[in-house]
């Protein structure tokens, strides 16, 4: 299942041990602390601190208060909702975003290169509308 999550996250451009480290929690019942899964990977704390950051970051994890421990642990938040929203809000609306402000330039800079290319920069811009305008409704799907 730990490979599972690993592959997937490779496909959307998130490193491997994130992948992992999701996978970890996801199958655990109980919640795990950062030594925890540095054991249970075999990966440095500074590997698994930056993975629990950026699923933080994404909403893919939980920390959880420990009754005997001062640590931290992490449990996976498995909820389609707040994976499909961390990852729509974190990666790809400031990609979108960025983007827009790309396209306005290449569209300067296509007029100087012909039909073809302002063709180009144009289809480069409905893509864009079109995902920005989806992405809303893709939320809403999920959420259901």
């Amino acid at each position: 299942m730990v490979a599972i999550f690993a592959d997937g996250v490779r496909v959307i451009g998130l490193p491997r041990s994130v992948g992992e480290i999701y996978g970890i929690l996801f199958i655990k019942e109980e919640p795990l602390s950062l030594d925890d899964l540095v054991k249970l990977l075999g990966v440095s704390k500074g590997t698994a601190s930056q993975g629990l950051k950026m699923l933080r970051t994404l909403g893919a994890i939980k920390e959880v208060a420990h009754e005997e421990s001062r640590k931290t642990y992490y449990k996976a938040d498995v909820e389609l909702k707040s994976l499909v929203g961390g990852f729509i809000r974190e990666e790809i609306r400031p990609h979108l975003q960025s983007a827009e402000l790309k396209v306005k330039t290449l569209r300067e800079l296509a007029v100087h290169e012909g039909e073809f290319s302002v063709d180009r920069v144009e289809r480069l811009d409905q893509w864009r509308k079109r995902a920005t305008f989806l992405l809303p409704i893709l939320q809403k799907l999920l959420s259901s």
